[in-house]
């Protein structure tokens, strides 16, 4: 590439950087489009400025993504009160790198994006820079207009709000596919006692149809009520169904297909080798990210 066909600083800078925004973005938002958004309302603001006034391009562009990604997580909060049924974040398929990082992988999980839902929206911005990101109190300050003195009690706070909803342990890939292996061949079979040997007594399932897709209302606990309810909307699809393994947020998980079409993703917590959490997006407006892989990088 020669000098004249080089992009300009502002363009380069945010090229070179743009998965690490896309993926601080999707971690606070736990939406794909809406980190889309974010990204495109950053480069707005990234290319209106003096980069002669920029001493840390990368930063000072991470700052500008998580204060627009703040806006846009209040305003999502408002959207989910009148969501139709339980909310899941928005499933990506993953490139394989980003199961080899175990720290990201847990923070991109469905699990983990879930655990953060529960924080507030400054929490959540200060949590995931300095525990995913490995930011400087005082850059996450100068990020969410905070001085460096609130932002560490507020990480303070964040972290023990995680450690207390978060799996036990992070659990091996190796130990998630073996689940997962023999939880598809009991969603292949449809037998009910196949299912009950691979979820844990107190599972919860969730499933999200977003109003467009049938789906169940409210979370199911316990491994009796999972198992009766898979195997009941198992023996409806019959032998259309297929599940395909892959990896959805750095994690193993199925994309599930009925006449060859996708009908949804389920995407797995384990604990102790046993499904804790099940969590089936089927709503069709978050499906557009599992037929091509997304990149993230921290």
């Amino acid at each position: 590439m020669t000098e004249h066909d080089r992009p300009d600083p502002a363009t380069e800078a945010f090229i070179t950087h743009r998965n690490l925004l896309f993926t601080v973005a999707y971690e606070m938002l736990g939406s794909a489009a809406d980190a889309e958004d974010v990204l495109q309302e950053t480069w707005l603001r990234w290319a209106a400025v003096d980069l002669g006034t920029v001493r840390d391009r990368r930063a000072y562009l991470v700052r500008i993504t998580t204060r627009q990604a703040l806006t846009r997580l209040r305003t999502l909060g408002r959207r989910k009160e009148s969501y139709v049924g339980p909310w899941l974040p928005e499933p990506l398929l993953t490139t394989p790198d980003v199961a080899e990082d175990v720290e990201l992988a847990d923070s991109v999980s469905m699990a983990m994006l879930l655990v953060l839902e529960t924080l507030a929206p400054v929490e959540r911005a200060v949590f995931v820079l300095r525990e995913v990101f490995d930011l400087a109190y005082d850059e996450i300050a100068e990020a969410v207009g905070k001085s460096p003195a609130a932002v560490r009690q507020i990480a303070h706070r964040a972290r023990l709000h995680v450690a207390a909803r978060r799996p036990r342990d992070i659990v091996s890939p190796a130990e998630t596919r073996a689940a997962l292996a023999a939880f598809q061949q009991a969603v292949e079979t449809g037998e009910l006692q196949s299912l009950l040997d691979v979820l844990a007594p107190d599972v919860v399932a969730l499933s999200d149809g977003g109003g467009l897709r049938r789906a169940v209302p409210r979370p199911v606990v316990g491994a009796g009520k999972v198992a009766r309810l898979m195997a009941v909307g198992l023996s409806k699809t019959g032998a259309r169904m297929s599940a395909e393994p892959v990896q959805v947020n750095g994690c193993p998980a199925l994309i599930i297909r009925i006449d060859g079409k996708i009908d949804g993703v389920m995407a797995v917590r384990v604990e102790d080798g046993l499904i804790s959490g099940l969590y089936f997006v089927r709503n069709p407006e978050k499906l557009s990210r599992v037929e091509r892989e997304t990149v993230l990088s921290r």
